[in-house]
Order: C-alpha cells, then sequence, then structure tokens
C-alpha cells in the first residue's frame, strides 16, 4: 500500500528528487534579499534590496538557470546545508523542514495556490527593490523586519 502522505512528509529532504526539492520553495523571494553582517557583534540584518535577478512581483528568479553565472555569489541551497540554513527565515520551507517541523497552511504545496504565500503576507512582493536602484554604501539605509523573521 502506498503511502497517501505528501513527499515532504515522508521523505527527508536528501531523499528528495530534485524536482521535489525545487518545489519545495514557497516563492517568498526572502532569500534574495541583501544582508548585512555587523563586525563587532556577527549580528545579521536583512534589507529590501533584492538581488538584481529576482522579479520583485512573482519573486522568482528572473533567470533561475544561468543564476550562478549572472550573479557568482548566488547561494545555491543543497540538502547537504540543511544543517546551515539558520541564515534563512525562519518561514522558509527548507528551513522548516530541515529542523523537522510541518509546513503551514499557507505555503503552496499545502494549501495547492501559488499565490497563498503572498496571501499571508509572507513574501516579499512589491515590498523590495533591485540592487541595481541602491548604492551599496546605501544597503544599511533599507534595513527591515519581516513578519516571521528570527
Amino acid at each position: 500500500m502506498v503511502s497517501q502522505r505528501p513527499f515532504w512528509q515522508r521523505k527527508s529532504l536528501a531523499e528528495m528528487t530534485a524536482a521535489e526539492w525545487e518545489s519545495i520553495c514557497d516563492g517568498c523571494g526572502r532569500c534574495c534579499l541583501h544582508r548585512l553582517e555587523d563586525e563587532d557583534t556577527g549580528e545579521v540584518y536583512t534589507t529590501r534590496v533584492a538581488c538584481k535577478l529576482l522579479d520583485t512581483h512573482s519573486c522568482r528568479c528572473s533567470d533561475y538557470s544561468r543564476r550562478k553565472q549572472k550573479v557568482p555569489d548566488c547561494i545555491q541551497l543543497t540538502p547537504e546545508d540543511a544543517t546551515s540554513f539558520d541564515w534563512l527565515p525562519a518561514t522558509c520551507a527548507y528551513r522548516i523542514l530541515a529542523r523537522g517541523d510541518q509546513l503551514p497552511e499557507w505555503h503552496p504545496l499545502v494549501s495547492g495556490d501559488p499565490e497563498s504565500v503572498h496571501h499571508a503576507g509572507i513574501s516579499v512582493r512589491d515590498q523590495v527593490i533591485s540592487e541595481e536602484l541602491v548604492h551599496p554604501d546605501d544597503y544599511e539605509d533599507h534595513i527591515v523586519v519581516w513578519i516571521g523573521d528570527n
């Protein structure tokens, strides 16, 4: 008898297929925001300054397949890195699953609606600006706290 539980409840992150892994992303766009670290305290602050490839309305990468070529320091999440996902927001599905918790009701895999992450106010839809519009020296003027931030 095949389990009726969805794959994210039956499999670890490492057991997921590439397609399953990619579908875990809720499309919030928060991982594409620039962060600043206080050199004295080590505290990390999130800004509302987004990677130039982030479509600020859809909250998806505009050139996902070539993102590493266009943005060499883009971080690619892998199951092997799951223990270091603490830099991601607490609302991130990868981080949620890595710590053994269940996906929230607003996650598109649970709700069946790709817009649910936006309706829940979790995404950065239309609330961020491209790095192309902000000088790096001015990033600290754009520090924000998002719903569910650590």
